[in-house]
């Protein structure tokens, strides 16, 4: 195989964590919407763990992709 082809599968799969990133806030904001239906008056205080976790969840699919874009970016020997 060429580096060239090694170079662009390992991007690919090193972005794969983009599609994760991606499932885990939709869990994150449905569990979250579950919960409010269930019990609204503890929904208020549960908002900033909801944006946390978001907001971590989105951040690790960033890194997803900005190692795709160094792997894409490294000179093959």
């Amino acid at each position: 195989m060429e580096a060239e082809a090694a170079k662009f599968i390992g991007a690919g799969l090193a972005t794969l964590g983009m599609i994760g990133s991606a499932i885990g806030v939709g869990n994150i904001f449905a569990n979250f919407l579950n919960g409010a239906l269930r019990n609204p008056s503890a929904a208020a205080s549960q908002v900033g763990n909801l944006f946390v976790g978001a907001a971590l969840a989105e951040a690790l699919g960033i890194l997803a992709f900005v190692l795709g874009i160094l792997i894409l970016n490294t000179p093959t020997a």
